[in-house]
């Protein structure tokens, strides 16, 4: 049974949370009322985080997966001390303020990931898990300065999504022994109850994933003391992640608890009589002042707890200077003086990029340890293995290198996780068609501007016989679409370093670097400006070698871009003064200045032709409008990749006939 005391401060966080649902006649009041015991639970009694300082590196991550609740983390921030006001909770959901629908990273203090979208939390969960596991592993010595949990907050509908379902199969294979994941079992989603759709024992499911499951019924969903006990259960097991099931009614209080009616619709009508059944007779947003002083000392905890760990850390860093320092330069995001880049040229050039791409990063894997990632296992073609860098395995978790298996969800979304951690710069790598897979966690990357990269091999038609089912064709413009995203389609080895040189950097991302399964020519010694987006490659001259105006401009990204130079010099046979732009990033050539841009693409050449081997949407703003947008706006066939470019057209002469047409009609 609950003190009066305790039942007044978890009724303080829920009627904070449903007070701002109610102003803003919008959001979600069903959690807050279920769940805020085990939050509450979890928040006084296990948490380790201090609001003075919400990104104290050894805190715990605390990650509410079911992130239409988000009501319920603004009452507890609040409460607990962050900076998060009052009037920033009356502003619930409103324009501009700091408490959105869904908890946002880099936009509320506290919030550790953005959530929403089901399962993708759950995910994020697992990839901070991993981050502490490795980042422990390096670090600790006789002094331990990384040790803490994640916890997860989440619900019904994370768990029938199938990202979560990767994600748990990964973390049970891992044995990330320090995630917990309090699972708010309410048996409700937004349309109906879970009986129409969502009958499995997700116990039994958790178990045979290699998970420890603690199961709280509804007598005791409530029930502060049995819900620490399953927490520190859950803590007491070090080898095995932990789900706790907690049986809590959705709406708890409300004349229409237990149904799908309280989940995402304000109580009005009910308000009045939900505060009754809990014995609420306060004001909104009104916190009686004894909840309010122990909320505060709650907070209040945590500066003890960050400074005892300073001190820690002071001795650890004193007895190893060297790691100390790779540590904070990681941790703050800073890239080490120098880095053991590869040369390419005419004797090594001459590679996929793909290939390229693996030369470089095992090039500088050593000389930057925060590099870790894996592909959904594919370090074979995607050659994104790191070399002599161990695997990340059960009792070996300082390995760098992560076998995410055929999970490119989970993959990109536990990618999202390490990188927010803080000290590791992920990557992770699939096929280029596959993005479809993990286009919900890249777009998450995007909206947070993540510092991360995805490399993408295969990336058209020209990987050949895998056909259709395998070769991308609206893969860039989905990229290219999607803000923040910055694509690297690199044409030769050359642009592959230049680009992986752009995508480390700090305060980038997410870079999305995309590479060709078939060898590529060396296109030559020269500053191959990937940084700003474009760059003029081939400029006609006279046969004295003096430069003369184009009349054409050939445009071209990746493997298309040697096509380009064939054609650009048939051209020159025929009477044509052509010029080539290698265009490897369409947004960061539009983030140039116009001067930049009007030297690439002078106004005057109103001659102009894109290659690209997918679809063509979106070069018009290159070409204009008497220009030509080659490339493939249907899907490709099952043949060798020579083939394939002789039947679509992909070749020099015709290319040059293309061009030549064009030029013959401006």
């Amino acid at each position: 049974m609950n003190t009066a005391a305790d039942d007044l401060r978890i009724n303080a966080i829920r009627f904070l949370a449903v007070d701002a649902v109610q102003k803003a006649n919008s959001g979600h009041p069903g959690l807050p009322l279920g769940a805020a015991a085990m939050a509450y639970a979890l928040w006084t009694r296990h948490l380790r985080f201090n609001p003075a300082d919400p990104t104290w590196f050894d805190r715990d991550r605390f990650v509410l997966s079911a992130g239409h609740g988000s009501a319920l983390l603004y009452a507890l921030l609040h409460l607990t001390g962050y900076d998060l006001t009052l009037e920033d909770l009356q502003s619930f959901r409103q324009l501009g303020s700091r408490t959105p629908g869904h908890p946002e990273y880099h936009h509320t203090p506290g919030v550790e990931v953005t959530t929403g979208p089901l399962g993708q939390g759950f995910a994020n969960a697992v990839g901070l898990a991993i981050a502490e596991a490795h980042l422990a592993a390096i670090y600790n010595r006789e002094q331990t300065i990384v040790e803490h949990h994640t916890f997860a907050l989440a619900g019904d509908g994370d768990l029938m999504e199938g990202v979560a379902s990767e994600a748990a199969s990964l973390a049970g294979h891992l044995a990330l022994g320090k995630l917990i994941v309090l699972y708010d079992e309410n048996l409700v989603s937004l349309a109906a109850a879970t009986d129409v759709t969502f009958t499995e024992d997700v116990r039994e499911r958790f178990e045979a994933y290699g998970w420890q499951t603690i199961g709280v019924g509804p007598a005791q969903a409530n029930d502060v003391a049995a819900l620490d006990r399953a927490i520190a259960e859950a803590k007491a097991d070090t080898l095995r992640p932990t789900l706790i099931a907690v049986r809590t009614t959705i709406g708890y209080g409300s004349p229409e608890a237990g149904t799908y009616k309280t989940h995402g619709e304000p109580l009005g009508k009910n308000m009045e009589a939900t505060r009754t059944a809990l014995n609420w007779p306060y004001a909104p947003f009104e916190i009686p002042a004894e909840a309010a002083a122990f909320f505060k000392e709650v907070g209040a905890r945590g500066a003890p707890l960050q400074a005892a760990w300073n001190d820690t850390y002071a001795v650890w860093k004193a007895a190893n200077a060297d790691l100390a320092a790779q540590f904070e330069r990681a941790r703050d995001g800073v890239l080490p003086a120098a880095l053991p880049w590869p040369a390419f040229n005419a004797d090594n050039g001459a590679v996929a990029t793909r290939d390229a791409g693996g030369t470089v990063m095992n090039a500088i894997a050593a000389a930057l340890p925060e590099l870790v990632g894996g592909s959904a296992d594919l370090d074979p073609s995607t050659k994104t293995y790191l070399k002599g860098q161990g695997d990340f395995q059960p009792g070996s978790y300082a390995g760098r290198n992560i076998h995410y298996g055929v999970r490119e969800h989970a993959m990109a979304a536990a990618s999202n996780g390490i990188a927010l951690h803080g000290g590791l710069l992920p990557f992770s790598a699939t096929f280029f068609n596959f993005l479809d897979y993990l286009k919900p966690a890249l777009r998450l990357a995007a909206l947070n501007e993540i510092r991360e990269i995805f490399v993408f091999t295969h990336d058209s038609v020209f990987l050949g016989e895998d056909g259709p089912t395998h070769q991308p064709i609206e893969q860039l413009a989905m990229l290219r679409a999607t803000p923040n995203v910055i694509d690297l389609r690199p044409a030769d080895a050359l642009e592959v370093l230049e680009a992986w040189k752009y995508a480390i950097q700090p305060k980038t991302g997410p870079s999305v670097i995309v590479l060709s399964r078939q060898k590529l020519p060396f296109l030559g010694d020269r500053k191959a400006d990937v940084s700003r987006g474009a760059y003029i490659l081939v400029d006609p001259t006279t046969s004295s070698g003096q430069p003369v105006a184009p009349d054409l401009i050939l445009i071209a990204t990746g493997s298309e871009v040697h096509l380009a130079v064939d054609a650009a010099q048939l051209l020159a046979g025929r009477g044509h003064n052509v010029r080539v732009v290698s265009m490897p990033s369409w947004r960061l050539f539009d983030a140039q200045d116009e001067s930049y841009r009007l030297g690439i693409l002078p106004a005057d050449v109103r001659a102009r032709m894109s290659i690209e081997a997918g679809a063509t949407i979106g070069w018009s703003k290159y070409v204009g409008e008497r220009g030509i947008a080659y490339g493939l706006d249907h899907f490709g066939t099952s043949a060798p990749g020579g083939a394939i470019a002789a039947e679509y057209g992909f070749t020099p002469q015709h290319i040059a006939d293309v061009a030549a047409g064009l030029l013959a009609n401006v």
